[in-house]
């Protein structure tokens, strides 16, 4: 069997699993956490908007052109891309389960390289990030993929 690591993530953290066979309760490797993805709007962005004269002397609020929670969800997204990319590229892994939030995974399917998204044999648009390990476990197939 390919070394398999299963990354379960939602905006706040990832966990890095892997499994001894196919069949067997997981192990977990590592994690990462992100706080940003916790926070409020309000407390992301450091400042009210600006405001902007129209030509007319009328004033209005200035918009931002991403939402501050979908920024911080891309950056986590990235930074899980990076450590992804890296892990393959030392042998680390060679396949590789996701499990993440439904927009998470968006965003990781366009930040993952070719190389690593070769190496995706499962993926699982579901928020059970915090779930314990035994949970997580019962969402991926009874045996994991050997491919």
């Amino acid at each position: 069997m390919k070394l398999t690591w299963i990354i379960v993530a939602d905006n706040t953290q990832a966990r890095i699993f892997t499994a001894e066979t196919p069949s067997s309760a997981l192990i977990e490797l590592e994690g990462l956490g992100h706080a940003e993805g916790r926070l409020h709007d309000r407390d992301i962005t450091s400042d009210l908007p600006g405001r902007i004269k129209s030509t007319d002397g009328s004033a209005h609020a200035f918009e931002q052109a991403t939402d501050p929670k979908h920024h911080e969800a891309d950056l986590f997204a990235h930074t899980i891309a990076a450590l992804l990319e890296s892990a393959h590229n030392d042998n680390q892994f060679g396949q590789l389960l996701i499990i993440a939030e439904p927009s998470l995974l968006g965003l990781l399917r366009h930040c993952l390289p070719e190389s690593v998204q070769k190496a995706v044999t499962f993926e699982l648009a579901k928020n059970i990030a915090s779930h314990s390990l035994a949970d997580i476990r019962t969402h991926l197939p009874e045996y994991l993929p050997n491919a």
